[in-house]
């Protein structure tokens, strides 16, 4: 069944292990799900003055580009962000636009750097989410936290977890493409590079000389250059909205682009996906789609 739903499907409540496990996990489709996270603290209590007062002058990762980009592919690079430790009350003053700055700010590092680096917070949520670790029979290898500006973006890409997406404030934009879509979205190797600050305030580009090339998708799919990527017209791309206290169920290999509103919180789950018969079509079509370009 690679047939897909024109859009997103909800459900007003989360479900039961089994079922979720047999709707949605093993057919690998996506679900917005209300009700799931109700009943958190984070929904109620996370403003801008509660996080100053509960986070404050500790020195958090942020991520912080000229454009919004970060791992993203720009000037034949696949380039990723600064990576500024600062005081997280001066990130909210920025994000605030209380700080003016040419730059773009967003909290995005992963490598569960909600019980890493925002242990304060983890009350406010829960460590992992009850009927899905029932489901997958195993904990999250992640949880993330996530906050910026509206103009970061991330890029098309796909991951190799069941993640569980959960909005607390402000609204994200996803455009999903299901693994289906492989043929349709171009890849290439890029050599991978950093920005970094410039002394005058500037970015500047320093290639990772010795790291390998990425794979990374180069089209932008909400003004894609077809004449350059024709195969992409052929495409089905999803897009769907996730408001606050709603959680989006991303299945594993799904491509996704992601935008937000201002200063737009969520909190997200990564569990490790199984390489089960889906990874195998997945690594089926890519082989395919690698084979037939070089014919």
């Amino acid at each position: 069944e690679l047939g897909w739903p024109e859009s997103i499907p909800y459900l007003d409540h989360p479900p039961s292990p089994l079922e979720f496990y047999r709707e949605w996990v093993s057919p690998n489709k996506p679900c917005i799900i209300r009700n799931a996270i109700s009943h958190w603290p984070a929904l109620k209590k996370w403003s801008s003055a509660y996080l100053r007062e509960v986070v404050g002058p500790k020195v958090v990762s942020v991520a912080v580009t000229p454009n919004g980009y970060a791992d993203a592919v720009f000037q034949d690079r696949f380039v990723m962000p600064e990576e500024r430790q600062m005081p997280f009350m001066d990130f909210l003053d920025i994000v605030e636009k209380k700080v003016a700055s040419p730059n773009v700010f967003y909290v995005q590092k992963q490598c569960s750097n909600l019980t890493e680096e925002f242990p304060e917070l983890v009350c406010d949520v829960q460590p992992d989410i009850p009927w899905m670790s029932e489901a997958l029979g195993k904990k999250p290898d992640a949880v993330n936290f996530w906050l910026g500006e509206s103009a970061a973006v991330t890029s098309l890409h796909k991951d190799h977890y069941e993640n569980l997406y959960c909005v607390i404030s402000g609204e994200k934009y996803f455009l999903l493409h299901p693994p289906s879509d492989r043929p349709f979205i171009p890849y290439e190797l890029y050599q991978p590079a950093t920005y970094h600050v410039s002394e005058d305030g500037s970015f500047e580009i320093v290639d990772e000389k010795t790291a390998e090339k990425v794979p990374w998708i180069p089209l932008d799919p909400l003004n894609p250059d077809l004449e350059l990527y024709p195969e992409y017209a052929q495409a089905k791309p999803l897009q769907c909205t996730v408001k606050a206290g709603e959680m989006l169920y991303l299945p594993s290999l799904w491509f996704h682009h992601v935008q937000q509103s201002h200063g737009c919180i969520a909190v997200n789950y990564w569990y490790d996906m199984e390489y089960d018969i889906k990874y195998s079509y997945y690594q089926l079509l890519d082989c395919l789609t690698k084979t037939v370009k070089m014919l």
